[in-house]
């Protein structure tokens, strides 16, 4: 298949590095490459006649799973260290099956053949992820504009993971440049001749993401991890020539291997497969997500709200059980204030202690109720996805929170002039409620700034 690798002065493989090698191999390819029943069912429950730019993303997320399974149907989930260990000791076992056969059967096997298989796998399996993540930087998707909710919660209300999200969503052209850097990391992988300037990127790149995850307890940490040490066993290939030539000033080894293929068809089948991975993970999973971000409502729910409801409102009366709660900073009861979202999303701020939802996970997904970035890293409020029953004037609640699935109530509602709406009913635990908002005529520093900037003076 191919010309063998010059290792040394001796050009041959030493049994060590032969032991050291088939573990590695075993235990990089049971990481990159999909052996998972349930990533396949996922896989072919996609519509690939015409899949959607989160389809590509959710399948490039792979990691091999044993202990964690997100719960939508919609994403694949992330590996833990747990995970890491089980493939390291399978990895172990089956590399002393190898080595029993390989002895015993007096197999000789082309070794810098298998390894260079198994850097063009990894080469794949890197490229595929960075631009990936790198397409949803481009396209400003990943941290999106602050939702109107965002704006009106209280900055040591919110979890560090989503206040650096909020951060960067504020400046889109600067997560463009992100996201480009990221997308040429990946397209200098897919050659042999820049797979190590790629590599360098990647180690820089997401070296300062992992630590980001670290820092912002985001929910990244493992994934960056493991695109990292996918980019360090890559740049080792080349790392004593790049290690001599620039540091110590000494002539580098020249890299003598060449893949040489006996046949034509393999060489078709490189290049066919090579331009089908360009045509599809980067032309059309780019073309989509464009699309995608040109439509909005990627992270935050596609379907409109309550006509002429978006904004924020003062809850002017409050009852509970027919007893009423004046203003307090204090009352865990009563409703402080309440957003309506140009989507379908409702948020109730009150001072009631909230278990936050701190995922973290960069996820996307199809159902409106299942797109919970909205209320990730919040403690103070409940976020609401509803349904509007205009023949009865019904709205109907449920809790975006995983861990308040059973928060569910339906309320009726009347809106006497468009700043105003009352709702009365009963909530998931049984009580009464009786509550009249009043919509506040509400200018955001930020906004304003923006819009300062465009016509040249801030007036507050």
């Amino acid at each position: 298949m191919a010309t063998s690798l010059n290792i040394g002065s001796k050009g041959y493989w030493k049994a060590y590095e032969k032991g050291i090698f088939r573990f590695v191999f075993i235990y990089f390819i049971l990481q990159a490459v999909p052996l998972d029943w349930k990533y396949f069912k996922n896989l072919f429950s996609v519509n690939w006649l015409n899949p959607t730019f989160a389809d590509f993303f959710n399948v490039s997320r792979y990691t091999p799973q044993f202990f964690f399974q997100h719960t939508s149907a919609d994403f694949w989930g992330v590996s833990t260290l747990a995970d890491w260990f089980v493939l390291l000791i399978i990895a172990g076992v089956l590399s002393l099956v190898w080595h029993f056969f390989e002895n015993r059967k007096q197999i000789q096997l082309n070794y810098p053949d298998l390894y260079y298989i198994l850097r063009t796998v990894l080469r794949y399996r890197l490229a595929l992820g960075v631009i990936a993540y790198g397409l949803i930087k481009f396209f400003p998707i990943q941290a999106p504009y602050p939702t109107l909710s965002n704006f009106n919660t209280d900055y040591g209300d919110l979890s560090a993971w989503k206040i650096f999200s909020l951060t960067l969503g504020v400046a889109p052209k600067f997560e463009s440049v992100l996201g480009g850097l990221e997308i040429l990391a990946g397209l200098l992988l897919l050659y042999r001749g820049t797979t190590a300037i790629g590599a360098f990127i990647v180690l820089i790149f997401h070296g300062n993401v992992f630590l980001s995850n670290l820092a912002y307890e985001g929910g990244e940490t493992i994934y960056s991890l493991y695109l990292l040490h996918i980019a360090a066993f890559i740049l080792l290939y080349d790392a004593k020539r790049i290690i001599d030539l620039f540091s110590f000033n000494r002539p580098a080894q020249l890299n003598l291997y060449r893949p040489v293929y006996k046949y034509d068809w393999q060489y078709k089948a490189r290049i066919g497969l090579k331009s089908a991975f360009i045509l599809i993970f980067i032309f059309v999973f780019g073309y989509k997500t464009y699309a995608a971000h040109k439509q909005g409502a990627v992270q935050y729910p596609a379907k409109p709200g309550l006509t002429g409801a978006e904004g924020l409102y003062d809850v002017y009366e409050f009852s509970r059980n027919g007893h009423i709660h004046p203003y307090s900073k204090t009352d865990s009861l009563r409703w402080q204030d309440v957003v309506f979202e140009k989507w379908s999303t409702l948020s109730i701020r009150s001072t009631q202690k909230i278990k936050p939802w701190l995922g973290g996970i960069e996820a996307f997904y199809k159902q409106d109720k299942d797109r919970i970035f909205e209320l990730s890293g919040s403690t103070t409020r409940h976020f609401y996805h509803y349904r509007i029953d205009s023949a009865s004037n019904t709205i109907n609640l449920e809790n975006k929170n995983p861990h308040y699935l059973n928060d569910r109530f339906k309320l009726q509602f009347e809106r006497p002039n468009e700043n105003t709406i009352r709702f009365f009913g009963v909530d998931a635990e049984g009580d009464s409620l009786q509550v009249v908002l009043h919509r506040i005529d509400k200018k955001y520093l930020y906004e304003e700034a923006k819009k300062a900037g465009r016509r040249g003076g801030l007036i507050l």
